[in-house]
């Protein structure tokens, strides 16, 4: 799999789900090999997307589409400033993965020092997590080529999300837990509460 991650700033979080509305009309059906795509704006204007492809070439062939191009350069104009892309092709799913039947999705973005250790230690995690965490549906871990990361749950709602949270993970489990945590920085957190999963039909 291949994640490209699209964010910037907007004004109007309408505008720009009406955009990626015309884009899965009209765009979606021609784009060979695209998975699915997260997306959504936080309560302070910031919108994200993690756009999920089977490959980099199939990527690559889509942003190659003239049609593509005129869709961008008309949507581009909805964000306020830069617009930020990291591309990945280092991608890990847990759970279901990416899902579209999500009532709150939270994606993480910060820089890891050791990926391969922090992989392990969530594989370690993943079966006592999944007892102890329904309310996590599953998730996406895209590590980018600077060591920066975008991670996204993809949770049953947030008021389960936000209970899950209080709740205390087995001992080895939270140490493990802890390590992971310990290998990350600069994490910044983005809440879609009204998350917009989009798949082919």
């Amino acid at each position: 799999m291949f994640v490209q991650v699209i964010q910037g700033s907007v004004a109007d979080a309408d505008e720009l789900r009406a955009s990626l509305d015309r884009w899965n009309r009209d765009l979606g059906p021609g784009a060979v090999g695209w998975l699915g795509a997260t997306s959504g704006v936080t309560a302070d204007g910031r919108a994200i997307a993690m756009v999920r492809f089977e490959s980099a070439d199939a990527a690559r062939a889509n942003s190659e589409r003239p049609e593509q191009h005129q869709w961008w350069m008309e949507t581009s104009k909805l964000f306020a400033g830069d617009v930020t892309f990291h591309d990945s092709r280092q991608v890990y799913e847990f759970g279901a993965g990416g899902s579209d039947d999500a009532g709150f999705v939270q994606v993480i973005q910060g820089r890891v020092t050791d990926p391969d250790r922090a992989l392990e230690l969530m594989r370690q995690t993943e079966e006592p997590m999944r007892e102890l965490r329904p309310d996590v549906i599953g998730g996406v871990i895209a590590v980018h080529g600077d060591d920066g990361f975008t991670q996204a749950v993809y949770f049953t709602s947030q008021e389960a999300a936000r209970e899950g949270e209080r709740k205390t993970a087995p001992p080895e489990a939270q140490k493990a837990m802890e390590e992971q945590m310990a290998l990350m920085a600069d994490l910044v957190y983005f809440d879609l509460t009204n998350p917009w999963l989009d798949s082919p039909a």
